[in-house]
């Protein structure tokens, strides 16, 4: 699916398109849809105490859907913070929803610069690592909720899997 968003507008995404925009979000939505099933699939298998899975299954399964979380929410973070990323490339008065250390120090960066997919990238992977924000804040009510969001997922699924997995190892 990250693959047909890419594709929908290689290179910078410029474009300003109702239709693009509209699709786009369905995506994310099905790729959502598709990381809570993970979720409540391993959550069922751990909460159940399913015998044949190994400590190393929950690990991996475990990993596959944090990276999934990040990339999820990345895609949230991206399409959503100033009406999305042909917004931003057009130069929208749309309010920022992140405060990112470029905006704090211009000084220290080109003065066209503008977060792209990286930037947001970032600040999924550091929210699901460290539970909150870090060095990039969110300054609108939706991005602290969806942040909050995002970190409770990745805590309840550490906790639960490393518990659970834990509990498995021969002893």
């Amino acid at each position: 699916m990250l693959g047909v968003l890419i594709a929908r507008d290689p290179g910078r995404i410029d474009r300003r398109s109702g239709a693009i925009r509209r699709l786009t979000i369905a995506l994310i939505a099905v790729m959502t849809v598709g990381t809570m099933g993970g979720v409540i699939a391993l959550l069922y298998d751990i909460l159940q105490g399913v015998k044949d899975v190994t400590a190393t299954v929950l690990l991996g399964r475990g990993a596959a859907i944090w990276v999934a979380n990040v990339i999820v929410f990345s895609l949230w973070y991206w399409e959503l913070d100033r009406g999305g990323p042909a917004e931003r490339a057009a130069g929208s008065s749309i309010r920022p929803s992140f405060a990112f250390p470029e905006n704090a120090t211009p000084e220290l960066v080109p003065d066209d610069w503008g977060p792209g997919y990286p930037d947001y990238l970032y600040l999924s992977f550091t929210n699901a690592t460290a539970f909150s924000p870090t060095d990039t804040l969110p300054v609108r009510m939706w991005a602290k909720m969806t942040m909050m969001a995002q970190s409770a997922l990745s805590l309840v699924v550490a906790i639960l899997v490393i518990a659970r997995a834990i509990n498995v190892l021969p002893g």
